[in-house]
């Protein structure tokens, strides 16, 4: 699930959430907000029995991202419908 929150000065903040163990293991998102970078995102367990993590970026930016979880283990966003040229889930913040 993604949530977007508009903040001051045209900025919004963009949380990423996923069930705790689906998928199981360690997972960060990464996308070209953060240069396809994993770990720099890692989803953190949260008392509501999620997992989430966020970022804040310009009001309309285009988004391409995917969860990375250990062993190398590639995952999209069921919601997300739309893709990018390389066919990763992408969002306008």
């Amino acid at each position: 699930m993604i949530n977007l929150k508009p903040l001051p000065f045209a900025k919004v903040r963009v949380t990423f959430t996923l069930d705790r163990d689906t998928p199981p293991g360690p997972t960060s998102v990464v996308g070209c907000f953060n240069g396809w970078t994993p770990g720099r995102h890692v989803l953190r367990g949260r008392s509501n029995g999620k997992r989430s993590t966020s970022v804040v970026l310009p009001a309309g930016t285009a988004l391409s991202f995917r969860y990375l979880t250990e062993g190398g283990v590639w995952s999209d966003d069921p919601a997300v419908q739309t893709r990018d040229k390389q066919g990763n889930p992408r969002i306008t913040v």
